[in-house]
């Protein structure tokens, strides 16, 4: 197993870096270095650029508009964006549907949709999560019952990313409620805009819009945009989940955030006593994140390995997301501790601009308490940490 680079990677390397260096925007630099939220705007001018570069979807296949970058090729990609500071590509679209319709659709549905999704034109929400369907997916109760050439859905989804932007979503329903859990289940396209479809906020500890519920009252949904075959949307949703789950390591941006944390305990910052790494404690607890993203970055070097000789990674997958997703909560909680009592006043996201007051204490306390609750959510989406050590159990320990 060779973990090296090399020589053409890393000329590869210097390519992206030059191209990031030049055309990421300074102002868009500056509002990822704030911590604050990332606006509507400001996603669609970095994905725009990428798009006019030709590498917003680099995993897609060359035929779909692609880069025919190779796996290691796409790993320096993650890491050079990283290092920029660059903003993350919604993930919806790309990352997430894309792949799913260029699997599994139709050639009328990859006409219609892929150059959409790679404009930027088409901005997706994904509609899983259910009240009662959250880590059980399986157990989602809206339904879509076919009355001609349209399916009428009603139902409720929770925990929507972005709804409130989006002009499409991509559903699982219930199309035959008699058949096991997984199988009476299919994949639907559906216009945000149709009648019947409505999303409501909920704000978050952080005080942010992230997340929605989308109500689903006789939504008609034409029968050309089910994805793959009716009752056989398990199947799009695990390789969905697959897609996901590979990408929530984030073993690049993690690095970031620590050499960030490390720089800021190293200041004398207003409103604080001392230089925080000198604190013995403190040093131990930035020390042991290091060496555990180390291994984890090793892991998935591993990973990386293995699928460059074309080997599919076995259960190393789940293992990378639950350190992964437990190394960034980690990350976040130090950046609390950090800012201390500072933190307090914008636990729920307030004071915000125009508000006419100033920080109190160190500027990064602004945000450290709305961080470390949104991220509260990393174990748990693409398929909990649970869940993911019960499939090691399986795979590994044969229980």
């Amino acid at each position: 197993m060779n973990l090296k680079f090399t020589e053409e990677e890393n000329q590869f390397r210097k390519e992206v870096r030059k191209f990031l260096e030049e055309n990421f925007p300074p102002h868009l630099l500056q509002a990822t270095l704030s911590n604050k939220e990332i606006t509507a705007e400001q996603y669609l001018e970095w994905h725009g650029i990428l798009a006019k570069k030709g590498w917003i979807a680099p995993g897609w296949p060359v035929e779909y508009g692609g880069t025919g970058w190779t796996k290691t090729q796409l790993y320096i990609w993650k890491e050079e964006n990283a290092r920029a500071n660059t903003i993350e590509v919604i993930p919806f679209g790309v990352n997430m549907v894309g792949p799913i319709i260029y699997t599994f659709g139709t050639d009328e549905q990859k006409k219609r949709f892929l150059p959409s999704i790679l404009s930027g034109k088409d901005w997706w929400c994904q509609g899983y999560s259910e009240p009662e369907a959250g880590s059980d997916l399986a157990n989602l109760k809206t339904t879509a019952v076919k009355d001609g050439d349209h399916y009428i859905v009603n139902g409720q989804k929770t925990w929507t990313t972005l709804a409130q932007y989006a002009n499409w979503g991509f559903f699982l329903v219930r199309t035959d409620p008699d058949a096991k859990p997984q199988e009476g289940i299919s994949f639907l396209l559906i216009d945000m805009k149709s009648p019947g479809v409505t999303v409501k906020p909920i704000i978050t500890l952080g005080g942010e819009h992230e997340i929605n519920e989308v109500w689903l009252e006789d939504v008609r949904v034409p029968v050309k945009n089910l994805v793959h075959e009716e009752n056989k949307g398990w199947t799009c949703a695990k390789f969905l989940l697959a897609l996901e789950r590979s990408g929530i390591a984030g073993v690049a941006r993690s690095k970031q955030r620590i050499a960030w944390l490390k720089e800021v305990a190293g200041k004398e910052n207003d409103g604080c006593d001392g230089i925080l790494i000198d604190d013995p404690d403190f040093a131990r607890k930035i020390a042991k994140l290091e060496v555990d993203l180390l291994a984890l970055e090793y892991t998935e070097l591993r990973v990386l390995a293995a699928e460059s000789a074309d080997r599919n990674p076995g259960p190393e997958s789940s293992l990378l997301k639950i350190i992964g997703s437990e190394i960034q909560q980690e990350i976040t909680e130090l950046t609390l501790e950090a800012a201390g009592n500072y933190g307090a006043p914008y636990y729920r996201g307030f004071p915000r601009d125009g508000d006419n007051t100033y920080p109190i204490g160190p500027t990064f306390a602004y945000t450290a308490a709305p961080r470390y609750f949104n991220t509260r959510k990393t174990t748990i989406y693409g398929g909990s940490n649970e869940i993911q050590r019960n499939i090691i159990a399986k795979k590994i320990l044969n229980l």
